[in-house]
């Protein structure tokens, strides 16, 4: 295989930045696209040069026989979804939140390795240009031995009644909200920096009365190797940025000789233990694209992986082990306890 064909189901408000880097791919090309609202689904397949439109998925599958299906729709239809791509052979990229919840994720998972048919979960943050950076800088080890992480959530979006309305309003209706649709990326985030998580205590809460869900929130992490993490997070403020959606927030990565930082402008800053702090040059990536094209880099990632057989980082079964933790970060803050995360059954998969 020299090339893929590839097939996407969704229009919604994050499908730009997945279209955006099909487009970007030599590799690769979006082929075709379905989504229920015809209208957006072709003003989307317009802009991003999507030759064919379809209101209904599994007529796309059949007529199309893409190399892989990339699934950007909400948790609900991802099992039905998943279920047609792997009826017809045809391996996955399903979008996050994956799954309505714990149970619903691995019943998915189960279903493809059934069939032995791929599944890959677009969670994209750890593909940030920063975080691969960081990680690069970590495993050549110039911060030395690891002590602690820490993120300080503060995308300034989600003050007053018109919270998310502009730009993914499903947000001020799910009764779980920070966690499931947001700290899930750090969860993700810091296994790959820091190693296995092995416990969480967590204090979530809501401060805007119009969204059903949690906002705000502190979660520590303990790692395997003895370091913590923080993730302080709070939807409400913003944070010195000229883009507060850029980062999302600020990182602090700590370690024997020094501490790596990370800004709203997505600099990376190291101080060398008692040295003064510099800038640490490197490529962010582009300003005008979500996460410093995080979503491209991603797809990049897959689009090797079936032309040239590399090894695939998020596959769903590696995954299911960011929703038990997240699991795990709920029933924490509901029990008021610290919970050892390989000890803990996630009430879902009962």
């Amino acid at each position: 295989m020299k090339s893929l064909r590839v097939a996407a189901v969704g229009a919604g408000y994050f499908s730009q930045f997945q279209y955006l880097g099909w487009k970007n791919i030599e590799n690769a090309a979006c082929v075709a696209l379905a989504n229920r609202d015809l209208r957006k689904g072709r003003e989307t397949a317009q802009r991003f040069g999507v030759p064919q439109v379809y209101a209904r998925l599994e007529p796309m599958l059949d007529e199309v026989r893409p190399d892989l299906l990339d699934i950007i729709t909400p948790p609900k239809t991802h099992r039905v979804f998943v279920a047609a791509a792997i009826e017809r052979r045809i391996p996955v990229i399903c979008q996050k939140p994956f799954g309505e919840n714990y149970a619903d994720a691995l019943a998915i998972i189960e279903l493809a390795e059934r069939a032995n048919v791929p599944l890959v979960i677009h969670e994209n943050f750890r593909w940030a240009p920063w975080y691969r950076e960081a990680k690069r800088l970590i495993e050549a080890g110039q911060p030395g031995t690891l002590h602690s992480v820490a993120f300080r959530l503060r995308p300034g979006d989600g003050q007053g009644p018109r919270a998310y309305l502009d730009r993914q309003p499903y947000f001020q209706g799910m009764p779980r909200f920070l966690v499931m649709e947001t700290a899930i990326h750090w969860i993700d985030t810091y296994r790959f920096l820091m190693g296995e998580l092995v416990a969480v205590s967590a204090w979530l809460r809501k401060i805007n009365p119009v969204i059903a869900g949690e906002d705000a929130g502190y979660i520590v992490f303990e790692f395997d190797g003895g370091a913590t993490g923080l993730f302080d997070g709070n939807r409400l403020n913003d944070h010195v940025a000229k883009n507060p959606r850029r980062t999302m927030g600020e990182a602090w990565i700590e370690g024997s000789s020094g501490v790596l930082r990370l800004d709203g402008d997505a600099r990376l800053w190291w101080k060398p233990h008692q040295g003064a702090e510099g800038e640490h040059r490197y490529d962010a990536g582009p300003e005008d694209t979500f996460g410093g094209g995080a979503c491209e880099w991603l797809q990049r990632h897959v689009v090797r992986h079936f032309i040239e057989g590399s090894a695939l980082e998020n596959t769903a079964r590696a995954y299911l082990r960011n929703l038990r933790i997240q699991e795990a970060v709920y029933a924490s803050s509901a029990e008021g306890r610290r919970i050892v995360i390989d000890e803990f059954r996630p009430a879902s998969a009962a």
